[in-house]
């Protein structure tokens, strides 16, 4: 049988299984092993595939997750779509990803988009939303959850890494290192993330009655990380060390560091970075970084997203959750550390 003549109630018939058994199995449902078992060899036998649009049509549902990214320059966006895909499927879905900046327009026409598709959900990675978006989107009965990025006030679900915290660890511990000039090239100001590693960072030099050399907004790009590098580095009090809002920049500064201007790391100066990405265990980095739990972060997105398709009457919640400092050989360490 060819696929176009090939329909659900032909797989319920061979498999000796209702036409509803066959629908629960293809949507991801709650099916037993048996059924599942007999339905996927009757289709597999009668080259059957299901027909995704009209399943849409037929429940309202249509099990596509919309994923809007701002950019995948940063190594930590890939790894965590990956493991987001893939928690997804695990559960019946798929995602729709789709690229936009952080401009107005961009983001809108995006959107727009996504509730065109039908999307039975989305999630943002550090993408930010108007409250116009907002209220477009719980109209429509599509839930919303930023990953990686806070909103205040948007009455928006939030998943991300408690970056306050994270940013007074990376303090105490450049602090306990005997360090006299810590800077900091911060991440995009117009992003919480951003802001929040630097006030975090900031309460932690205070804690110890101690102000930054100096503070400089690296956008989150390797570019800008590079110029503020050298900037740094060409002061007659150059810093001794530098906590850097994320590894995407840090990689750039240890290569400004130790190319460009042939300085010793850690003994010029220590660099510690935010993410822990797989590249930040290279070798030729061994880079000293506060680890996000990616892992976490993903599985409380899909589920506060999934619960809210489920439960469209769930409220909003923002959840952070701690990361470890992982000590690499990019900062001097403070005495009486553990370094695994």
């Amino acid at each position: 049988m060819s696929d176009a003549r090939v329909t659900s109630l032909d797989v319920a018939r061979l498999a000796g299984v209702s036409q509803s058994a066959v629908s629960r199995v293809f949507s991801g449902a709650s099916a037993s092993a048996a059924t599942i078992k007999k339905v996927r060899a009757a289709a597999d036998r009668l080259g059957y595939r299901p027909n995704s649009l009209a399943r849409a049509m037929i429940t309202g549902k249509s099990r596509m997750i919309g994923l809007v990214v701002a950019y995948l320059d940063n190594q930590f966006y890939p790894l965590a779509i990956e493991r987001m895909s893939a928690a997804l499927q695990a559960r019946g879905y798929h995602i729709l990803l789709i690229m936009a900046g952080n401009s107005t327009e961009g983001i809108e026409s995006v959107m727009q988009d996504l509730m065109t598709y039908q999307v039975d959900g989305i999630v943002t990675a550090s993408v930010a939303i108007s409250s116009d978006l907002t209220e477009r989107c719980a109209a429509m009965g599509i839930p919303l959850v930023m990953f990686n990025r806070g909103q205040d006030g948007a009455g928006l679900s939030s998943i991300t890494s408690a970056n306050v915290e994270g940013g007074r660890k990376v303090a105490e511990f450049l602090i306990a290192g005997g360090h006299e000039r810590i800077a900091h090239i911060a991440g995009w100001q117009g992003a919480s993330t951003g802001r929040d590693r630097m006030r975090g960072f900031l309460e932690g030099m205070a804690a110890a009655g101690r102000e930054p050399l100096a503070v400089i907004d690296g956008m989150y790009h390797r570019e800008p990380a590079i110029e503020a590098t050298h900037a740094l580095m060409e002061r007659s009090d150059p810093p001794d060390a530098i906590f850097v809002g994320n590894d995407h920049m840090a990689f750039a500064v240890l290569d400004t560091l130790r190319g460009a201007l042939g300085l010793s790391v850690p003994g010029d100066v220590s660099v510690v970075g935010y993410d822990d990405v797989p590249m930040a265990a290279w070798e030729s980095y061994d880079l000293t970084t506060l680890r996000q739990p990616v892992n976490r972060m993903v599985e409380a997105t899909v589920e506060t997203l999934l619960g809210q398709i489920e439960d469209p009457a769930r409220l909003p919640q923002k959840i952070e959750i701690a990361g470890s400092l992982i000590l690499r050989g990019s900062a001097r360490i403070p005495e009486g550390w553990d370094i695994t």
